[in-house]
Formats: structure tokens, sequence, C-alpha cells
């Protein structure tokens, strides 16, 4: 099961302390926990609901709240139980707002109202306990408050303490609310290769609904919310924003009331979902975090960003709040140089010409196992292909470790092809309703990894291979998505916690990964950015966002990202030219730029590069390790959006003690000669002085060398008139004095 949050408790009397971040006060019964610059409250009102009060800028330390009191019922028709916004409804007395639970009990009964039970204080927030107002179902509710952020982590447990089975049929994490208003929801959509576009609209009355009905995370919507008072702006306004920690199917239902109030409630997705809980047994929900910014679109992102680095991401260094996660290797991958086709001697060549860029880690791709010669067959065969490697994998890892990078592989434990050992001796493995198509895509099927026999297979391959391997790293693939996802081991009745249990497990086997080989990271890959999410990057150490690496579209695509994601781990690679899904030809300083913008990586078939363009390279990976911590973990700002036709973008990194500022701008397609607009920029100490110099592009002969923060800030950066064409781009780092 996942991790419910358990911290040791602290009383006080009167008023219950929690380790500064949160109160409860016994009179009027109100909770409010403090982080940041954010107050999130919520009490028992006189009907024994939990009633969410406010979730915004930081109270004052004696500012109280009285009790909890119901909101009015509009007509016979919309009862208070409807208008109210509960913490955690159940489906019951007249609910006809989204529920975050929804159960069936063995009489036919599908009546839930949920009252206030207990409480219990912990260290970083508190459990609040609810019960059914007649049955033994409790729901233990999980508040934790980052004290720096002000991001709150919301889950729920959901118990069955009476004698007989229950059917959960819908469960969020949690339920936010806000109060009547005029907002703007952000979203992140898109497609394979098209993923992450920034999708704004206007709330209006009813529900929009952001789902995956996939088994796993998904392409075309990502477990992400932004919601902007007012109409959208990057530098100001209030904005209530939040992410579900869950890499399986998933629903977030964003809706406007009669009463125009907003709700956003999230968890498991409700479709074609049904969990037994038999007497005693417990179901956890995924994490549904939520933070407040006052200062737009760009501080929320900020605030996400500094939350994911402390404290989601693994492999830190460090101790305590200085923690951080390493910025990542510069990679080298072998795919498209030569797909599946690998050879040792292959190999060995592309490692040598990486190993002269500069790179520090070189990857392996897909074609090294089984009988793995195109998409057809070997998947699920996880031994060393003989042809290939006669010696196995020693002589390659040992001659890349004498080039001073360390190796890294693909594997997709997932799934399986139907041309394969292993599916020929374990047919049954796979998700599928018996006597039912097998629908393949890409040539496999997925292996139904919530079987504890697969996921036994999964965890033994993987720990022998790194046993046997000095491997650091794995590039974890997912290549397709669910069809037929049966699971015949068990009745009828309780199929469906396949949705579940099969992303638990996947969890699981992370976890004991980490566990026995401590330092070997992982990338979340599923065809680009199907699997990316709160949820996975507790145990990857970066991510694929898309398999589509065109440098213009990636742009986009990267503007997008950064909404919920810190570029720490956006892997961004340089790949050839022409692109090969757009024909599209660019320069390799503006192949470069645009991948420098997240966590470098090359991906083209260097084995063609001239002497030139390998001079350029490596020049530019020089450059980039000098400012790379800033780029990836610096305070990020999106100075000019790439979106909606523009002719420019261009974003701007300052590090957390404003020491260094790294700054990409880029041009379309210069037209009727426009120049590069006047770039002010953000975040620096005004008092400070800061030298300006290029790492890559046209030089600026009217640019002072050194100038206050102030200057840059006020009056800006201006390019001077050679900066113009096509896909152009300039990037420059500003060092304090």
């Amino acid at each position: 099961m996942m991790k419910a949050f358990t911290w040791a408790a602290l009383l006080v009397t009167g008023v219950v302390a929690m380790a500064q971040t949160a109160t409860f006060d016994t009179t009027t019964k109100v909770f409010r926990l403090n982080g940041g610059n954010v107050s999130y409250v919520f009490g028992v009102n006189e009907r024994g609901e939990l009633q969410q009060m406010y979730w915004g800028g930081r109270l004052g330390a004696e500012d109280t709240f009285p009790q909890a009191k119901p909101m009015m019922g509009w007509a016979s028709f919309d009862s208070p139980y409807t208008t109210t916004p509960q913490e955690y409804a159940g489906w019951g007395a007249g609910l006809f707002v989204e529920p975050a639970l929804k159960v069936t009990f063995p009489d036919g009964n599908r009546d839930l109202v949920l009252h206030y039970a207990s409480h219990t204080v912990t260290a970083s927030g508190v459990d609040v306990v609810m019960k059914d107002i007649e049955r033994p179902l409790f729901v233990t509710l999980h508040y934790a408050m980052d004290p720096a952020s002000g991001i709150l982590a919301r889950s729920a447990t959901i118990e069955n303490r009476g004698t007989t089975a229950v059917t959960v049929e819908q469960a969020a994490a949690a339920a936010w609310a806000l109060p009547a208003g005029h907002y703007t929801l952000n979203y992140l959509t898109g497609r394979w290769a098209g993923e992450w576009t920034l999708t704004q609209e206007t709330l209006h009355p009813g529900a929009r609904v952001i789902e995956s009905r996939r088994g796993t995370t998904g392409h075309q919507a990502n477990p992400w919310f932004a919601i902007q008072a007012g109409g959208p702006s990057e530098d100001s306004g209030e904005v209530w924003f939040g992410a579900l920690a869950w890499s399986g199917s998933w629903r977030i239902t964003v809706e406007q009331d009669q009463l125009d109030a907003v709700r956003v409630t999230g968890g498991f997705n409700p479709f074609d979902f049904g969990y037994v809980l038999h007497p005693g047994e417990k179901l956890e929900t995924p994490v549904f975090y939520g933070g407040y910014s006052a200062h737009g679109m760009g501080g929320a992102s900020r605030l996400l960003h500094h939350f994911e680095i402390a404290h989601i991401l693994p492999h830190r260094i460090g101790t305590g709040e200085d923690a951080a996660p390493k910025p990542r290797p510069v990679i080298y991958n072998s795919w498209e140089a030569t797909e599946f086709n690998v050879t040792e001697a292959g190999q060995i060549a592309l490692a040598e010409r990486a190993a002269a860029l500069g790179v520090d880690r070189f990857v392996m791709d897909d074609g090294w196992f089984g009988q793995r010669k195109d998409d057809h067959a070997g998947l699920g065969d996880w031994y060393v292909n003989p042809q290939k490697f006669p010696h196995g994998l020693k002589p390659l890892i040992d001659k890349v470790h004498a080039l001073g990078m360390d190796f890294g592989l693909w594997v997709e434990p997932e799934m399986v092809n139907p041309n394969s050992d292993l599916y020929r001796k374990h047919p049954d493995w796979v998700l599928n309703f018996p006597g039912r198509p097998r629908t393949e895509q890409r040539n496999q099927l997925v292996l139904n990894l919530a079987r504890p026999d697969v996921k036994e297979y999964v965890l033994d391959f993987l720990d022998k291979l790194l046993t046997e391997n000095d491997i650091a790293f794995l590039k974890w693939d997912y290549n397709r998505n669910w069809s037929e996802p049966g699971w015949d081991q068990l009745p009828p009745a309780e199929q469906k916690k396949v949705y579940v249990a099969f992303t638990e497990n996947l969890y699981s086997i992370l976890a004991e990964l980490h566990k026995r080989h401590p330092k070997v990271e992982l990338e979340s890959c599923s065809g680009g950015g199907g699997r990316v999410d709160l949820g996975i990057l507790r145990y990857a150490d970066e991510v694929w966002p898309s398999d589509n690496t065109d440098p213009f579209d990636r742009l986009s695509q990267q503007y997008g990202f950064t909404y919920a994601y810190t570029p720490q781990i956006m892997m961004a690679w340089v790949t050839d030219s022409p692109h090969w899904l757009n024909k599209r030809s660019t320069s390799l300083t503006y192949r470069m730029l645009s991948s420098m913008e997240g966590s470098l990586g090359i991906g083209a078939d260097i084995t063609k590069w001239n002497n030139e363009e390998m001079a350029t390279a490596k020049r530019l990976i020089a450059a980039y390790h000098q400012v790379q911590r800033t780029i990836v973990q610096g305070a990020q700002y999106r100075l000019i959006s790439p979106l909606n036709g523009s002719e420019f973008s261009a974003t701007q990194t300052v590090n957390q003690d404003q020491s260094q500022s790294v700054v990409f701008l880029y041009i379309h397609s210069t037209q009727e000669g426009r120049l590069f607009p006047l770039l002010k920029l953000k975040g620096l100490d005004p008092k400070a002085d800061y030298a300006l110099t290029s790492i890559e592009g046209k030089a600026m002969p009217d640019t002072p060398a050194v100038a206050s923060g102030a200057w840059w800030m006020n009056h800006g950066l201006q390019m001077d008139g050679d900066f113009r064409g096509d896909f152009q781009a300039a990037a420059f780092r500003l060092d304090r004095k």
C-alpha cells in the first residue's frame, strides 16, 4: 500500500500547536495550517461536517475564526449539504456536486455521510478521522504543510471496520474549494510528440474533467492544475494550484457550482473502478498537493519547482534544508545513431566520440537484449544478446568508464512481445480478458504488474542486471497504454483492483531497487511525457518530456512543462538536423541552446559530425557545466512566451543567492525588420553589480559589460541589430561582481 503520512503527535493544552505549522482551537473546532506565505483553515461545523473556511495569503498570528457555519441552501433544490464546501464529502444526503468518496455496502445501500470523529496532531499537520453517521466506515484525512512553501499535502485512508465487505466506487485524495469569483483555469494537454500544451480558459458553471483512463498518467493531460483570480497573468494575481502524485489512471474535476463557488476534486479515476474492502482492510489514496501564490503563474511555478527539488526528488546531496538532488549528468544516448542495430564495436565508437565532447554519461538504448532486432520481438527476455555482445556488457562498460563516463541502459520492464520466450511460457501474465482479443500496440502487450508473480519476476531480473553489471542509470520506458485490463486471478467483483495494485507494485519495485542499489538513477520515459507526475518522481531522477526533439517545438513544450515541473528533471536532447518529425533544419547552436534550458543530452549520430560541429558542442557543453545548477535549480522567469505565433521568446533563471543569472533568447522569424524586444530582467539584487558575458550568440556592443541589478531590471537588456533572421538563438550569463 502507499505510505500514509505519520508523525509523532505534539499536544498542548487549549490550543493544539502543530510544530509551529498549525493550530487547533478546541473551542471553535477550527484547524489552521501555516507555511510560507500561506494559511489553510478548515473546521468542524455545527452539523459535524468538515468544512473548508479559507485558503490564501498568510493570516496574522492573532487572527481567529468562529466555528464553521454551513452555507445556505438554494431553494428546495440544493440543500446546504451540496452548497457547503466540504473537505471530503461522501455521496449521500442529496449531494449533487462531485463527491470525494462513493461506496456500495453489501445490502445495496449507497448513502454515505461522513462526520468528524476525532483528530491526531502531528509534527507537520494533522490527521482527521471521519466516520459514516451509522456504519463502521472510517476515513482518515492526512494534512501536512511544507513550512517553507506553504504547499499542502493531502491524502485519505479509507478503512472498513465492519464485518462485511464494502466496494469503493470512487475515491479522491482531496477536494479543494475557492469562494465565488471570476477565475481562469490552466491545465496541460497534448498528444504523442505534442505534449505540454498550456490550455487556459475562463471557468464557467459546470464541470471541466481532466483525466487519464489509460492505466498510466498519459500524454493527453497531466495531473496538474492552476486557477487564477481574474484573467491569466505571469507576474501578478492570486493563483491556487495543485498536482496529483499518481502514475495510474486519474481524474481531476474542476466545477463551478450554482453559487459560483469552485471545487477541485482529484484522485483515482472512477471510470471502471471498484475496490473491494474486506473487513479490516484499508485503501490509501494518492497524495494531492496544493499551493497558493499571490505572484501570478510565475510565482506559482517557482514555488512548485522549489518544493519538488526540496521534497520530492530522490538522490539528494547535502543535509537538512540545504539538501538537493544533484544536477543531472550530460548524457549521450545511442538511439538515433543506431536504433536496434547495437553492437559492442559500434557502441564503443559512439562512446569515444561522446567522451571527446565532455559528456558525463553514456546510455545504450534499445536493442541489446534477447532476440531484439526490431520492435517485434524480445521484450520480456532480459538477457544480453550473445551475438551482439559475446562477452556480455562488461567490455563496453569498462571502456565507457575508461573514457571518464558512467554507463546507463534502456529497459522496458512492464512490457512483453508475443514473440518472446517469456510470453510463450506465461501468456497469462499480460493484462487480458480470457477469450477476448489481446490488443497489441507497438507489437507488444502490457504485463499485469498487479500480479505478485509478475512483480517478483520484474524485480528479480532488474536486480540481477544491476548486480552483475556496473550500471549507474536506467532509462525506464513504457511505450503503450492499457487495453483489456482484466485480472482473472481474482474473483470478478475484485478484478478492478488492478488499477491500484499495478501502480502500487510499480512503486514497490522502484523503492526496493533504490534500497538494493542506492546509487542507481532512473529516468521515467513513456514514449515521451506519458508518465510524468509527482508520484513517479519520488523514484525517478529525471523524465523524458517528449519524443519530439525538434528544437523549435521544444521551446513551447518546455515552456508548458515548467508550469508544473522543475527544469531539473526535464531531459532535453540535441538531435540531428533536418529533424525527423518536421523536416526542419536548424543550426547546431540553436539546437544546443534550446536543450540547455533543461538537463542537457545529446542524441544525434555524432559519428557524422564534422570537426566544427564537434568543437561547437564541446564548447557549449563546457559552458553549460559552469551554469547548469543555476539553470535547473534557480528561480525561473518566463520573460517572453513562444506561444500563439510569437516571433520571439526568452527565459531567465537566477540562482538562490542571486550571484548568477542565465538568459536565453530566441527568434522564430524576423518580420518587417523588427528587432528583438527590450528585455527587462527579474530576480536580481538591485544593489549588486553584474557582469554580462555571452555564452553563445550575437554580441551586444551597445550593452554595458557591467551594470547594477537595478539597471538590468529597469533599463533592460537590448540586443543589437545583428540579432535577426530565422531560428536564431543567444544566451548570456550575469555574474555578481
